[in-house]
């Protein structure tokens, strides 16, 4: 097929620079905390929801926004998505208040899932063939740039121009992509479109912020505390509810018997491996380059880059590779490199050896890049044709809202790890300025965790980090490992009469 008119192009450059300021938005957001929480202060945890709030209402909402694209039309989605996006921008760029930021960061979150969603689907009706491909591929070369230079270019603006211009700018990058959308987008609706399912949206919502607010709970709470096994309660039962609205209703928002097919199950480890060994590092190694180590923001952002550059090669590469060996083998070799450089970064980090760190980063972002360029179009090919909307829909959701959650989870762990290290040097005393030392240290904060706790040295506390960040790397690497294990049994071992013929460690032909 011939290359797409240039009369379309209008319209890949506007939702690609929208696909540009979604992970632009995550990652800077994790590079400008501990200036935020320099200036307005703020406990631990709730300068976690400045990450945590954006990725929590994204994952949340993305289903549902392409429900609402197909009902009202895919363009007045992503116009409005990303206006709101620009509009939030420019009042977290002039805000004072924490709690607002946490606020108007969650409803990012919405915005964001509207125009990825909005713009998607305005794509797959401007394209087809070859140049549809073409066109999914560029808006998924926007995100690997968005996450490649969003360190370093948050680090620059902090270093020259402060905080609130990490958000001024994402705002300018929306308008110029709203600019161009207004005029040049079509509109176009799904005739068929059944509606929102508002009772599983709702019910999907309410679980996944009950279980985030959980895990994030543990650092201060305690795992055995009443409010953390409250909320885990109150997850399960919406689980159950959701489960049982999701069966009944006529067009549900999760298709549930999509997770008969063995290979689907597999797919979905693909993200959550990711977040787990990838995502998570995004925000939690800024904070060990500024908080702990003591470099600028803009150096942290030069040092992020040794993580984040792979993927805006290596993702282009991984097809290529399947004329050799198949897709499914590619994804388990690039979760085992990842599990390797995960495992090598940890000894870095236990000896504080941030130059050190800089070639495992790189070995994990070259090993989260193969299954990063293929796991798009394998959560596609492993269900029958007509099911290939939902699954994508839920791929799409599991990727996002496992981010958030992956995020809480490791957060949790690391508060645990910092915890029982502090145990070894002073008494356990249970008191607040203890639990609040040990929550500041477990996001970086070595000032604060100091000032809490007058008795230890920086130093000692340095080490007491350095180990449990040791730790939780180990954990991590462990976790990519067992993917790898099911992603390889679930993609290459089994197969599905229902969906192909050959199992796909079978190369491409």
């Amino acid at each position: 097929m011939a290359a797409a008119p240039a009369s379309k192009m209008p319209v890949l450059v506007a939702v690609c620079l929208a696909g540009i300021i979604l992970p632009l938005s995550f990652v800077s957001g994790s590079i400008a905390t501990p200036v935020i929480s320099r200036e307005l202060g703020g406990s631990a945890q709730a300068l976690s929801w400045i990450t945590n709030a954006f990725m929590l209402s994204f994952g949340c909402f993305l289903m549902a926004a392409g429900s609402l694209a197909d009902e009202v039309g895919r363009k007045k989605v992503f116009i409005s998505g990303v206006s709101l996006f620009a509009l939030l921008s420019g009042l977290i760029g002039f805000s004072s208040s924490l709690l607002w930021i946490d606020v108007m960061r969650a409803l990012q979150g919405v915005a964001a899932a509207a125009a990825l969603a909005g713009g998607s689907a305005s794509l797959a009706q401007e394209f087809e063939g070859r140049a549809q491909m073409r066109a999914f591929s560029m808006l998924g070369s926007s995100f690997g740039i968005g996450l490649a230079f969003g360190p370093f270019l948050a680090g620059l603006l902090i270093a020259h121009f402060g905080w609130r211009a990490v958000f001024l700018s994402s705002m300018v990058i929306a308008l110029l992509s709203l600019s161009i959308g207004v005029s040049r987008l079509r509109e176009s609706k799904n005739p068929d479109a059944a509606g929102i399912d508002w009772p599983g949206t709702v019910l999907f919502t309410a679980m996944l912020a009950l279980l985030t607010w959980a895990l994030m709970a543990i650092p201060a709470q305690g795992a055995d505390s009443a409010l953390v096994l409250s909320l885990l309660a109150a997850t399960v039962v919406l689980l159950v509810l959701f489960v049982g609205v999701e069966k009944r209703v006529k067009h549900p928002m999760l298709d549930l018997s999509l997770f008969r097919y063995a290979r689907f199950i597999g797919v979905q480890a693909l993200p959550l491996a990711t977040a787990f060994a990838f995502v998570v590092l995004l925000v939690l190694l800024p904070m060990q380059f500024i908080g702990v180590a003591g470099m600028t923001e803009q150096q942290a952002g030069l040092m992020m880059m040794a993580l984040s550059l792979p993927m805006l090669f290596v993702p282009m590469f991984a097809p290529l590779l399947t004329h050799w060996i198949s897709a499914g083998l590619v994804c388990t070799l690039g979760l085992l490199i990842s599990a390797v450089g995960l495992g090598w970064l940890s000894q870095a980090i236990l000896h504080q050896n941030m130059l050190g760190a800089l070639v495992p980063m790189v070995v994990i972002g070259v090993g989260i890049g193969l299954p990063w360029g293929l796991m798009d179009g394998l959560s596609i090919s492993v269900v029958p044709k007509e099911r290939a909307g939902m699954a994508t829909g839920i791929f799409s959701t599991t990727r996002v809202a496992g981010e958030g959650i992956a995020l809480a989870i490791v957060g949790a762990m690391l508060a645990g790890f910092v915890g029982h290290g502090l145990q070894k040097i002073v008494p356990v005393t249970h008191s607040a300025s203890e639990s609040q030392a040990i929550q500041r240290l477990a996001t970086g904060d070595l000032y604060q965790a100091s000032l809490a706790l007058p008795n230890v040295s920086a130093s000692q506390l340095t080490l007491i980090y350095a180990d449990a960040f040791h730790q939780l790397l180990l954990w991590l690497a462990a976790i990519t490992l067992v993917s790898a294990v099911i992603v390889y049994a679930a993609l290459c071992l089994r197969k599905s009469p229902a969906t192909a013929s050959e199992p796909l460690c079978e190369r491409d032909q």
